[in-house]
């Protein structure tokens, strides 16, 4: 295995009713700006469940982060912030609410443009606001990580950021909290967490046995419970394998002592700038390419994939290419488009405009190896048309 640290010091609280432990979670005293997305804790209750277990703090809300949050509605808070003295910041939502407190946690006290934290990819690793979360969909992990996603809405951009002092200082994550979900943010939970999982374990054969087996362990239950919890999300043995499986895949465990890719996600992020598609939607429409484009180099990963998740058989070169549909169809199953064309017409140029960018930033090979160059983005982009 390659040399590693592990180190995640987030207080993760799961299960039914501990939004109980909220006051006792939260620093006595502190003065917190809570921050959500739209309306949806109020439909469900959680906004009055949080008001009501932090009676004592003064609370300033903040609404209206987007889903892949905006930098220019993020420095708003940040100048709340700085204006009305916040201690704490309470996220209440799910992936993007809480990349966007990451942000806005980080921004606070940064020693210059905070746009160069997305920019520049600064590493925040200290001075941060210290922030909770109450998770209210699961998909990302963001809960029990310190790495963030923002999208600079001017020039379309979306970059990832993070550093040791953005994990949260403790995630409440509540199984029955999915009950009210809409099924097409289900199926985005599912297919987010499976390409998760899928880009720290789809490189190359390496001596990181345990990792493998838990990777392939939260692939497994993701295929099992994934299609009956967009059914039926009040059943709470399905929500919870579900919920605790997205957290599992981007916490850091199954990530260390192991090479990992994540050219799917830097692509797929630039569709979402672009047109505005769901994060997961842009990941099942990449990730097949992605595997097609570099079979040569994944080609031994995805036998072992073939057979250990799907129990193919047959040569590596046939395992291989049939893990790739049966990857394919699992998606179209969650109620994925597997092409770009699916979503817009005007895809035409798309592959270009993603190389130029790519190149403006220097990112000129991407991957496990390095070896995803512009000129197979460029493969990756137009296949995926």
């Amino acid at each position: 295995m390659l040399n590693f640290e592990l180190y995640n010091p987030t207080n993760l609280v799961f299960g039914k009713g501990q939004m109980e432990k909220l006051a006792d979670l939260v620093p006595k005293g502190a003065k917190i700006l809570l921050a959500y997305g739209g309306g949806s804790i109020f439909k469900n209750g959680i906004h009055e469940q949080v008001i009501n277990n932090l009676k004592g703090h003064e609370i300033v809300e903040f609404s209206g982060i987007e889903p892949n949050p905006h930098f220019e509605t993020l420095m708003k808070a940040v100048a709340i912030v700085k204006e009305q003295k916040i201690d704490f910041i309470l996220a209440v939502g799910g992936g993007s609410v809480i990349d966007g407190v990451k942000f806005i946690s980080g921004a606070v006290n940064y020693q210059g443009d905070p746009i160069e934290i997305l920019q520049k990819r600064i590493l925040i690793k200290e001075n941060a606001v210290p922030f909770g979360t109450v998770l209210t969909l699961p998909a990302t992990g963001s809960e029990m990580n310190s790495g963030a996603v923002v999208t600079i809405e001017s020039t379309k951009e979306k970059l990832a950021f993070g550093g040791s002092a953005l994990f949260p200082k403790f995630s409440i994550t509540d199984p029955t909290v999915i009950q009210s979900l809409p099924k097409r943010q289900l199926q985005n939970g599912v297919v987010d967490a499976y390409t998760h999982v899928m880009e720290q374990y789809l490189t190359y054969p390496h001596e990181g046995h345990l990792q493998d087996r838990i990777a392939e362990g939260i692939l497994h239950t993701l295929i099992e419970v994934g299609p009956k919890v967009v059914e039926d999300p009040a059943n709470y043995e399905l929500a919870s394998n579900f919920m605790w499986s997205c957290t599992m895949a981007l916490n850091g465990l199954i990530q260390k002592g192991v090479p990992s890719d994540w050219a799917t996600h830097m692509i797929g992020h630039e569709l979402t700038a672009m047109y505005g598609i769901d994060h997961a939607r842009t990941l099942a429409i990449i990730g097949p390419s992605l595997y097609k484009v570099m079979f040569e180099t994944k080609k031994a990963k995805l036998a072992q994939y073939g057979k250990r998740i799907f129990n193919l058989e047959g040569t590596e070169e046939e395992v291989a290419n049939e893990a790739i549909n049966k990857t394919v169809e699992f998606f179209h199953t969650m109620g994925m488009d597997t092409k770009l064309s699916d979503y817009t017409k005007e895809y035409n140029n798309t592959a270009e405009f993603i190389v130029k960018r790519f190149e403006e930033r220097g990112w000129k090979g991407l991957g496990e190896k390095q070896n995803v160059t512009l000129e197979k983005v460029k493969e990756i982009v137009e296949m995926s048309y």
